[in-house]
């Protein structure tokens, strides 16, 4: 059997999920916080037919004879580049203008204050920022997992209340029947207490900030689905912090930050899978037609 058919049918291959990352990167073009990808090849194995000889005496050397044995896809690569923004005015949505991703998981909330014991022990890791509160008032993703900040330091003087973000892990509340609720572009999540059997009845009042992490190597993340990612040995640690600090993006609120799909890329990329699986089906065709004419020999 030829191996060149064996060659074209790796090429097959390799350009149907070239065609399949493209698809994805199109079927999310409207996904919030999505990052695109891409897919590159590399060859395969290859036939040496004659080795290398260096040069003697009487002769200058010659190379490897070597026939290629077909392709493999090397690598998909995540794009992580801020894709634009969009305005919703939803005071929980927020865009990260920058580095970071919102660290959200699954816990069990403690009933009262303070809201920083069972947090959760793994998170995994989004850009997408269309949040909500659940019937208790705990800020969300649209999945239900908990978004995990940082719980908020009071400081009380003669001007007034002021906040700053603290170092424990907090699940970040905003109580029912709130008003006047906004995120900051330090990650400070306040509103305006209605209750009146509140300390705080009619005052502003800062829940805490929300928390960002980045990593060494963002495209070493891995993709969980539902705008998820995860960490993996390749994309190093996280290194937490609050947003608008050194090494971390700004957050803004009542924005959301898009995919950042490129349309005219992935439309290029589709047309050079289209026709570099054409050529590799050409291929078959004719290692077919020459097999053909050699079993018809006379």
């Amino acid at each position: 059997m030829m191996a060149g058919m064996y060659a074209a049918i790796s090429g097959l291959d390799a350009n149907q999920a070239m065609l399949n990352d493209s698809a994805s990167d199109l079927a999310n073009v409207n996904t919030v916080g999505y990052k695109a990808s891409s897919v590159t090849f590399a060859d395969s194995l290859t036939q040496v037919i004659r080795g290398a000889a260096g040069p003697t005496s009487t002769n200058g050397g010659s190379n490897p004879v070597q026939i290629g044995l077909g392709v493999q896809v090397n690598a998909t690569h995540n794009e992580m580049g801020e894709g634009s923004f969009q305005s919703t005015n939803n005071p929980l949505d927020i865009g990260i203008e920058g580095a970071g991703f919102l660290r959200v998981g699954s816990g069990t909330p403690p009933a009262k204050e303070p809201y920083t014991s069972g947090v959760p022990t793994s998170f995994q890791y989004a850009r997408a920022g269309d949040l909500s509160t659940n019937t208790e008032g705990f800020l969300t993703t649209q999945a239900g997992e908990y978004v995990i900040g940082r719980n908020a330091v009071p400081t009380v003087t003669e001007a007034g209340t002021t906040y700053a973000p603290g170092k424990e892990d907090s699940y970040l509340r905003i109580p029912p029947g709130s008003s006047n609720v906004s995120i900051g572009s330090d990650g400070s999540i306040s509103y305006t207490d209605n209750n009146p059997e509140s300390k705080t009845y009619q005052h502003r009042v800062t829940a805490g900030y929300l928390s960002l992490a980045t990593f060494a190597n963002e495209p070493g993340l891995e993709r969980l689905g539902g705008s998820l990612w995860a960490q993996t040995p390749n994309s190093g640690t996280p290194i937490v912090g609050t947003p608008n600090t050194p090494g971390f993006g700004a957050t803004i609120g009542g924005v959301l930050e898009m995919s950042n799909v490129d349309l005219a890329t992935e439309m290029t990329n589709m047309i050079t899978a289209e026709r570099g699986y054409q050529a590799n089906s050409r291929v078959i065709t004719t290692a077919d037609q020459m097999l053909q004419t050699l079993v018809t020999m006379q």
